[in-house]
Formats: C-alpha cells, structure tokens, sequence
C-alpha cells in the first residue's frame, strides 16, 4: 500500500463566519472561513425572504386558495 496518501486531519479546525460566529469541527484544513452559518442563515433564523418574480408568488397563492375553496364547497 502507499503511504502518505491522505490528508492531514485536523479534529478541531475552527471555522469563522463572515457574521462573526465562529465554532470547531474536524476537517482537513486547520482554519475555514464561510460566507453563512446555521447562526445567520434564512432558513434557520426565520427571516426567510421569498423573490417574488413577475407575480408568481401571489398566482400560485391564489390558485391554491380557489382549489381549497371548491373542494370545501362539494
């Protein structure tokens, strides 16, 4: 077999946020620098924004709530 083969592992790699926060996983670089965090990141914060393209947000909104409402009234 070959030696030397795989990459240095670092168990306790810091990685810092762009929004300061930082914390420590295994890795094979010893420091990481990340543009977005489960911290400041929509989907975890709820501050989810929606782009809303030509309207598409509001039609799909609507047909949903015509199909509820027919279904409801048979």
């Amino acid at each position: 077999m070959k030696t030397d083969t795989h990459p240095t592992y670092f168990p306790k790699a810091k990685i810092t946020c762009a929004c300061g926060h930082s914390f420590t996983v295994g890795s094979t670089k010893e420091k990481l620098e990340v543009e977005i965090c489960s911290n400041c990141h929509p989907f975890y914060t709820g501050n989810e924004k929606v782009l809303d393209a030509a309207g598409r947000v509001e039609k799909f909104k609507k047909r949903a709530a015509s199909k509820t409402s027919t279904l409801k009234s048979k």
